[in-house]
């Protein structure tokens, strides 16, 4: 799902908004996630999952092209941990 077929399907669901008022929302939540972690705080969405960021350290790596042994830089990454509804709502055990 794209970010505006978020948008459709709750603009289907929610009459009381405008289609520009709803992706301003989602804008917001989207921002609003990722500043948290940007700042090293973990977002957790009850019945959904938990966001936060996870850290490579720098490593050495080869180019698969020429063999030449590359250094790989340190990178902060976002991870996803599904939680326990949205793994049963995924598996149809439980109704959406």
């Amino acid at each position: 799902m794209t970010k505006s077929a978020l948008v459709e399907a709750t603009a289907r669901k929610v009459k009381n908004f405008s289609k520009k008022d709803i992706e301003t929302i989602v804008d917001i939540i989207f921002n609003s996630m990722t500043e948290s972690l940007r700042s090293g705080d973990k977002v957790e969405i009850r019945g959904f999952g938990s966001f936060k960021v996870k850290e490579r350290r720098s490593r050495k790596g080869r180019n698969p092209k020429t063999g030449e042994t590359i250094n790989i830089p340190f990178k902060r990454v976002p991870f996803f941990k599904a939680g326990k509804d949205l793994k049963e709502r995924v598996d149809n055990k439980q109704n959406l």
